[in-house]
């Protein structure tokens, strides 16, 4: 079920097959460690390889914004930075609302990429773009607490402390 340069996911590590031996298969895990595992692990536990039979990918990123946001602007700024991204392989990207609590709605961006390296690095670039679009765009939609209670007109909000 492995073969050389297959990308698995053995014992939540992430890494690349290096060597198949008579006993031994070695992973090289993306920080450059080697992860040692037994032939016969492969046989008795269940593993992830990503690359059976294709190395493309569906990438995922979840990220959550206020109740106010709008959904359009979003859809459109994914769509930007998927579409210049040279990591994308021109497959398929959505953005979707894929759930709500009662402070945010969870959304979900969906981004294809050609190898599981460049899905990693579409993800981080669809993740780190929508947080700039947001900070700048509509920095009052990122998730927050408030507290939010009546005062007084022309009270302000807290009360000065003496030095």
């Amino acid at each position: 079920p492995i073969r050389i340069d297959d990308v698995l996911i053995v014992e939540g590590e992430w890494g690349r097959v290096e060597e198949i031996t008579g006993s031994y298969v070695v992973l090289k895990i993306w920080d450059d460690r080697r992860l040692i595992i037994p032939l016969q692990y492969f046989i008795e536990k269940p593993f992830q390889n990503w690359t059976r039979n294709s190395s493309q990918l569906l990438g995922s990123v979840f990220f959550y914004v206020d109740f106010g946001m709008p959904v359009a602007p979003l859809r459109a700024e994914v769509e930007r930075i998927v579409k210049a991204s040279s990591n994308w392989d021109r497959r398929f990207f959505n953005l979707a609302v894929t759930d709500t609590t009662e402070r945010t709605m969870q959304l979900r961006v969906l981004c294809t990429a050609a190898s599981s390296g460049q899905a990693f690095d579409l993800r981080c670039e669809v993740r780190e773009g929508l947080i700039d679009f947001m900070q700048r765009e509509y920095p009052q939609f990122l998730p927050r607490t408030r507290i939010e209670g009546d005062r007084p007109a022309g009270q302000p909000a807290l009360e000065p402390q003496p030095a």
